[in-house]
């Protein structure tokens, strides 16, 4: 049998190839923005006296939760109106926002901040662009009825995005927010696994990751709001985070 013989060098310029191939393939994203390089771009709007902290000087986190409104969200409202921290939730619709407005009204209410995560998770970089709003107008659509007020935040299912996905989220006014802390409680009923995930991955400018309808997590964050605090951490929204820039629809933004 022949074999065909390849000088290493040969091997890793095919290798770059694939890789390079593969990526492509994937995502055609450009420019993705972090809080500090937001924060360094002139405001576009004076209103930043209305921010309580300044994250510029402060050392922040935000803290977030996907995939809500569900049952347990109420147990963990009531955690984070006790340790008068704000949260960030990215919320579904389909069994979510349509099913639990009350809660939705009761975390705009208590000072949260309410975004956007798809009516039904779906890969939007797998979607046309008919498709993509059919998974997002809906879910305004639902908040703007329970709060009053439409999002301007929201998350990609998995993080997937691209430049078709980023242009259909500039027409309709939304910012895209991706994380740097994941715990994947989605994989783990662990309580203290999810706490040290969380606290091994957390640095300064932070977007924690969180999923408030699984066993182990709302324990797990009744635990790190206090160790993150002792360690010198205040808790913000993902707009906070930002300030004094405001989120630009369309816009990647990630730590």
């Amino acid at each position: 049998m022949n074999r065909t013989t390849r000088t290493p060098k040969t091997a890793v310029l095919l290798l770059t190839a694939v890789i390079a191939a593969a990526l492509t393939a994937c995502s055609t994203l450009t420019g993705v923005t972090s809080p500090a390089a937001a924060r360094n771009k002139p405001a576009v709007a004076d209103d930043t006296a209305a921010t309580p902290v300044d994250c510029r000087t402060a050392k922040c986190v935000a803290l977030t939760f996907d995939g809500g409104p569900s049952a347990p969200t109420p147990a963990l409202l009531d955690i984070l109106k006790q340790e008068t921290v704000p949260a960030t939730f990215f919320l579904q619709g389909k069994g979510h926002t349509d099913t639990y407005p009350d809660t939705v009204h009761r975390m705009a209410e208590e000072g949260h901040e309410i975004a956007n995560h798809t009516w039904s998770h779906k890969n939007l970089t797998e979607l046309t662009p008919d498709e993509i709003r059919a998974e997002i107008e809906p879910v305004q659509e639902d908040i703007q009825k329970a709060t009053g007020r439409t999002p301007n935040l929201m998350r990609p299912p998995g993080g997937a995005t691209n430049d078709d996905v980023s242009k259909v989220m500039k027409d309709l006014g939304l910012a895209q927010i991706l994380w740097s802390v994941t715990a994947k409680d989605y994989q783990t009923t662990d309580t203290a696994l999810i706490k040290k995930r969380v606290l091994d991955q957390t640095k300064r400018d932070g977007i924690i990751l969180l999923h408030e309808r699984y066993a182990g997590t709302i324990p797990a964050v009744q635990d790190v709001i206090p160790t993150l605090h002792a360690q010198g951490y205040t808790f913000v929204t993902v707009s906070q985070l930002l300030a004094p820039a405001q989120p630009e629809a369309g816009k990647v933004y990630r730590p």
